[in-house]
């Protein structure tokens, strides 16, 4: 099998070392470069077409990331006959119907298992689920930087700005870490997981609220609870509705969720007859994210399909399906948002009882409207009450 790769970063590039140090079967045999790239290997060239009309080109490996030009020659190698396998989140997040349909086609596959949870084979076991059961919840970490920065927060007692300076410096971040610690990231992974999991086009509407705005105090007072903060993508799915959302999540510190420590992932399935599963692995990196990818290339070198989904399951979106309690820190003058629910002060900090997602994240807005670094954090599942879980001395209920 040859393959063509578009784009020689750091996973393109991790996918041809493994590729050119394994299976005889496969074979790099052309590298697409931007013209501005030096041409440092004979495979390497700047002519897309070349590739495209190279009829002994069997694969083209998409990852060069973002939406475009990716969707223009993702849908170009389909339409010319050419399985494409992909580790770009963003496009498969807003394109992945249209290119499934694409690849049917024209009779070949398109595969993005590298796209969500790194190392973890998370698509495949989804697809697996999905195939004989109703998956109802999906839930996790699934961004390798924002879990690494939230753990060293908290075992090494680092404030956010060095612990975000050391994952540059590791590999973890961007130099604009910007979809990794606002949740970006996480919103594309749910997307394609969801589309999966409920057989729908990947959902548009995503409440969002990333780690950007948290402190060593932050991280310190939920030490001092027993809870640890992690970035959680979750999605649920009840009858015709479904919700999802990305934010912090505080977990008791014995949870599995608050033991991932550095860049892994964690991410969790519910299904009516299978119950919970969860994956864990390496979230990100090199050669965790390119394994993935020649994974997916040996499913089409030895002919193993993944599932056939339509993605035309007509579910409405929920906002307000999830109901669950926040801790809020921020100008106590914003308390006065919340008079008409029930909470309490907790060592300056307000917690908010029982409220729906969709509503605290809409008040959330208007917070971070008088107080631009305000937090929140929602507190463990929607069952525990928020005295479960934060049960300082001091607490006076005034609502």
């Amino acid at each position: 099998m040859k393959i063509a790769i578009l784009g020689f970063g750091t996973v393109g590039s991790g996918v041809y070392d493994i590729i050119a140090n394994g299976d005889t079967r496969m074979r790099v045999t052309a590298i697409f470069i931007r013209p501005t790239h030096p041409a440092t290997m004979p495979e390497m060239t700047t002519d897309l077409d070349a590739i495209l009309n190279d009829p002994t080109i069997d694969v083209i490996v998409e990852t060069m990331g973002g939406l475009h030009p990716a969707h223009d020659y993702i849908l170009q190698a389909l339409q010319h006959g050419k399985h494409v396998v992909t580790a770009n989140k963003a496009v498969v997040a807003k394109y992945l119907p249209e290119f499934t349909a694409v690849a049917a086609q024209h009779h070949v596959q398109f595969y993005f298992e590298a796209t969500t949870g790194g190392g973890i084979p998370w698509i495949r076991n989804l697809e697996r689920a999905a195939r004989i059961d109703q998956i109802d919840t999906i839930e996790g970490i699934f961004n390798g930087t924002s879990n690494y920065i939230l753990d060293q927060m908290q075992r090494a007692h680092l404030d956010f700005d060095p612990v975000l300076l050391a994952a540059k410096d590791m590999g973890y971040a961007e130099a604009d870490p910007s979809a990794d610690i606002d949740g970006e990231d996480v919103v594309n992974k749910l997307k394609i997981s969801a589309a999966l999991a409920y057989n729908m086009a990947p959902p548009r509407d995503v409440p969002t609220f990333g780690i950007r705005n948290v402190s060593k105090a932050d991280i310190d007072f939920f030490a001092s609870q027993r809870q640890v903060l992690r970035l959680i993508g979750k999605s649920k799915c009840h009858g015709d509705h479904y919700s999802t959302v990305v934010e912090p999540r505080l977990y008791s510190e014995t949870a599995l969720a608050a033991n991932t420590f550095e860049n892994f992932n964690l991410i969790r399935l519910h299904g009516q007859t299978i119950g919970d599963l969860q994956f864990y692995g390496q979230g990100a990196g090199k050669y965790p994210t390119a394994n993935a990818i020649v994974q997916d290339l040996y499913d089409i070198l030895e002919n193993a399909p993944h599932l056939d989904r339509s993605f035309d399951q007509p579910l409405h979106f929920d906002a307000n399906l999830n109901v669950t309690d926040y801790v809020l820190r921020a100008d106590p003058m914003t308390f006065a948002m919340f008079n008409d629910r029930e909470t309490e002060i907790v060592n300056d900090r307000l917690v908010i009882k029982q409220i729906p997602t969709g509503d605290m994240h809409k008040l959330m807005r208007g917070v971070l409207a008088i107080d631009a670094d305000a937090f929140m954090a929602a507190i463990g599942d929607s069952e525990l009450a928020a005295k479960d879980v934060l049960h300082q001395q001091d607490q006076e209920v005034i609502g």
